[in-house]
């Protein structure tokens, strides 16, 4: 997926299969997680869709915080709310201590999106069921 802007550059924004569909409003995980990661208490992030009753879908962020560094779910809705508009906002933060990553240091969203969402259907995965 890309866009163009006022002088014809095109720029690469994100990969179709990765785009949220909310409430009939693109979100590309790349902008999210560029907002979370711009946070100093965030060392690493990868934004999947997660079902959402009332939108279709919504953001989930999955956060590594930055050794000696402190963060809660609501500080980093907080950070995103006033920098993304609000339906680009996670809706939900977890916590985790790494991402699972590619050789080559891509995100592996498949295996996040198999982790942390049921299913098709993209309902949350409780941590319990997880191990963790």
């Amino acid at each position: 997926m890309g866009r163009f802007d006022e002088e014809g550059y095109l720029y690469i924004v994100d990969r179709k299969k990765d785009m949220i569909i909310s409430g009939g409003e693109n979100i590309y995980p790349a902008e999210v997680e560029d907002c979370i990661h711009a946070h100093p208490a965030v060392a690493d992030v990868g934004v999947i869709g997660m079902r959402d009753v009332k939108w279709g879908e919504a953001p989930l962020a999955l956060v590594v915080v930055a050794p000696g560094s402190e963060l809660t779910e609501g500080e980093v809705i907080e950070f995103c709310r006033s920098r993304l508009a609000g339906f680009k906002t996670p809706r939900k933060v977890i916590f985790v201590d790494e991402l699972p990553r590619t050789p080559t240091g891509k995100i592996l969203k498949k295996e996040l999106r198999a982790r942390y969402v049921a299913g098709g259907d993209s309902s949350l995965v409780e941590r319990d069921e997880l191990g963790g």
